[in-house]
Order: C-alpha cells, then structure tokens, then sequence
C-alpha cells in the first residue's frame, strides 16, 4: 500500500480502513509513505499485489509546479505501473493512481471534471459485470468520492467497468489484473468524516458549507463499493494467484 499522505489522521485512518475491509493482518499490509520515505524496489516476485492510494497530488498540475517531492513520485509511480501493466501484476490505483495509469498511457487527465466530497449513484458497464473484481456489487450503487482532477480523455488501453454521471470513469481495467478507481472504496462513514474535517483548509469545499457536505454523506450505504477491496485481496492473495 503506496500513500502520500502528509495529514497523519488521514493517513491512519486509510490504513486502518484498508486492514479492516480487507480482513488483512498486520503482517499481510506493507505501508509505504511516499511522502517521507525513499521509494521502494518491488520486485514482483515477492508481493501478491499493490494498492496505490489517493492523495493531495494533482496529477495534471504544471510540472514547474509540482515540488522535488511529486516528481520524484510520479516517475517512479509511472515505471512501477508501466512494468506491472507489462507482466500483468495486480494493481489496485485509487483516484491518484487512477491518474497516473492513465496520464502514462497517454490519457489526458484535467480539472475539468472534478466531484465536490459526496456519495453519487454509480453504474456498473457490461464489462463490469463480468468482471470478478466486481461480483457481489450490483449494478447501481453508492460510493464516496472526492477529487479536483479526472480522466477527460480515457488511452485506448483501459476498460471501463463503473460510470459516473459527473466523472464518467469511475473505474477501469489494463489487461487482466490493473485495476483504477475514481471513487474511494476504502472510505465509510467515519473515514469520509476524518477527511472532511482533516481537509477543511485544503480547498476541497468552502468551509461555510461544511454541514452541507457533511448532509450529502451522511445516511448513504456506500458498503457495495467496499466488496471491490475484499475481491482484490481475496483474488489475488499468494494461493489463489499462484494457481
């Protein structure tokens, strides 16, 4: 799990939803903070898979604006995905990672689309139906989402699985086993709320109208968006992926 996070309760609580989601252990979650760590050398070998998380990075931004820091990212971000897409490898790149694929892939990320923090409707593509990242999730459903950035222009190599009436990719697919979410499946109720209150100063909403961000995720049944963690690690965990 790759985060770059620079408020710690947001990182904590992306952890701590991560293990909890998942069923995972302690052990079975390797956490890399990129923001203050060197970035890792994955060989594949090793690992069962690799879950890219969001962040406050906009990918789209101007290179001359982006710090030492992002850049660094970024490069090794596109050569971990580039070589995952090439083997095969399980990759599960939410929001952030979302736009990294599909910048590398010659997709055209901008902020011309962006969701404001809320819970939207979600559909399921005919694609999507098919695929076992996405058994159990019906074919409309709740997710929370939250970003200043989308995909306005899809590379020919993704497909798409979940749309969205404002972010028409909400999720897609390189190959078999790449798998990119706009939304955030990680988040319930309590997570969305740690980041509402974590990001009040960051521009993500204007803090006049925080009970109404706060009115537009509360109530909401996003637990269909969580399967999509559960089937990544149950997929790909070492038994089911070394057969």
């Amino acid at each position: 799990m790759m985060t770059t996070r620079t408020i710690e309760t947001v990182a904590e609580s992306e952890r701590e939803a991560m293990l909890r989601l998942t069923g995972m252990g302690e052990d079975d979650l390797v956490n890399v903070r990129l923001e203050r760590e060197p970035f890792p050398q994955i060989d594949f070998r090793y690992w069962d898979g690799v879950i890219l998380c969001g962040s406050s990075f906009d990918v789209s931004a101007r290179e001359d604006d982006k710090s030492l820091r992002q850049r660094d990212i970024e490069r090794n971000m596109r050569e971990l995905t580039t070589r995952a897409i090439e083997q095969d490898f399980p990759v599960l790149g939410i929001c952030y990672g979302l736009g990294i694929v599909a910048q590398n892939l010659g997709g055209i990320v901008g902020s011309d689309i962006h969701e404001d923090i809320s819970a939207p409707v979600l559909q399921v593509t005919a694609e999507g139906r098919r695929d076992p990242i996405l058994e159990g999730v019906p074919e409309r459903f709740h997710a929370y989402v939250g970003h200043h950035e989308s995909v306005v222009v899809p590379p020919s190599e993704m497909v798409p699985l979940v749309t969205g009436a404002v972010a028409p990719l909400q999720m897609a697919r390189v190959g078999r086993n790449v798998y990119l979410t706009q939304f955030h499946p990680e988040l319930d109720f309590a997570g969305i709320n740690v980041r509402i209150d974590s990001f009040a100063d960051y521009g993500y909403y204007p803090p006049e109208e925080r009970a109404l961000v706060e009115a537009r995720v509360t109530g909401v049944d996003v637990s269909h968006a969580h399967k999509i963690l559960t089937n990544f690690v149950e997929r790909f965990s070492s038994d089911r992926y070394a057969a």
